[in-house]
């Protein structure tokens, strides 16, 4: 295994899949890796709900996002057809609710760099699962009651490769 920072190094957006689909472990290692994450005053809170990549809602959460995009003929799908897509939702009356998913979902990427998985954390779907069809999706997702969508992420085996991103110190970093 690689420690930690050496996955940090080498992780980065995947939007390219292999048809394979992930094994029963892998995705058990992935979800550990979110229920591990720290959340405000251990509330544990964020759910997740597991997808296919076939899942028909997958479809249906496409074309409501492409619909208030006005886009018309995408190349790829929001979650570039990977094979399996977490969606995590937290209780809607729970001030921290968006923060604890957030760590959940990067803790989850960074498994599936240790894993040799690719990765891609998906916010596009959020005016599609907070819209008109809020409640209709909610429910199609059988998320919790009083639980609503904070981010989302798809994994699968990476059929391309990208350079993690490059930063500067000197102008995102102040040191007081």
């Amino acid at each position: 295994m690689s420690n930690v920072i050496d996955a940090i190094n080498k992780r980065s957006s995947t939007r390219g899949y292999l048809e394979k689909p992930l094994t029963t472990a892998e995705l058990e290692c992935l979800i550990h890796a979110g229920l591990q994450a720290p959340t405000a005053a251990n509330r544990q809170e964020i759910h997740f709900t597991v997808l296919k990549g076939n899942n028909p809602i997958l479809k249906e959460l496409e074309e409501e996002k492409n619909r208030l995009r006005g886009i018309t003929a995408p190349e790829h799908n929001f979650y570039y057809e990977a094979p399996a897509v977490i969606i995590i939702s937290a209780d809607s009356t729970f001030r921290w609710g968006t923060l604890d998913a957030g760590i959940a979902v990067e803790n989850m990427a960074l498994m599936a760099e240790e894993l040799g998985l690719g990765s891609l954390i998906l916010g596009c779907i959020y005016d599609a699962l907070t819209g008109d069809k809020k409640e209709y999706f909610h429910s199609a997702l059988s998320l919790p009651e009083n639980y609503e969508y904070k981010i989302a992420v798809a994994f699968g085996h990476k059929a391309v490769t990208k350079e993690p991103h490059t930063y500067n110190a000197n102008t995102q970093v102040t040191f007081l």
